[in-house]
């Protein structure tokens, strides 16, 4: 038998580096979620973190600084939990965009995957404990 090829210095760096550029994605994404209600903020703003962990140390503590994300990922891995304002936010901002779908006209079929879509990320938002947050 054969054994499985060593990882070497410049694997652990492509590695290092899918981890960073994952997480910049998931940042960017979570961004334009605060303005764009249909991309999730909290979840991907996390899923940044947790790349950021795996490709760089530096940019997580960064992440983990800001005055924006800061407080969402201190209170999800202290307490796995989401601040209710944050809650009523996302929550009124999904209702808000098929509330727009509906008056706009859009068709039904769109309709019920925005419902479908947006009421998953709903339960799962509410799903998660409360922190008072800051």
């Amino acid at each position: 038998m054969t054994e499985p090829p060593k990882e070497g210095p410049q694997a652990g760096a492509v590695m290092r580096s899918l981890w960073v550029s994952a997480g910049c994605v998931a940042l960017a994404l979570g961004a334009f979620g605060v303005v764009l209600p249909l991309l999730p903020t909290t979840p991907l703003v996390l899923l940044a973190a947790f790349c950021f962990a795996r490709g760089s140390p530096r940019l997580r503590a960064r992440l983990t600084r800001s005055r924006v994300f800061g407080p969402i990922i201190a209170d999800w891995e202290a307490h796995g939990a989401i601040a209710p304002r944050y809650k009523a936010m996302a929550c009124g901002a999904m209702a808000l965009v098929l509330l727009g779908s509906l008056f706009a006209g859009l068709d039904w079929k769109l309709i019920a995957v925005q419902i479908l879509c947006m009421g998953g990320a709903a339960a799962y938002v509410l799903s998660r404990p409360s922190w008072p947050g800051r």
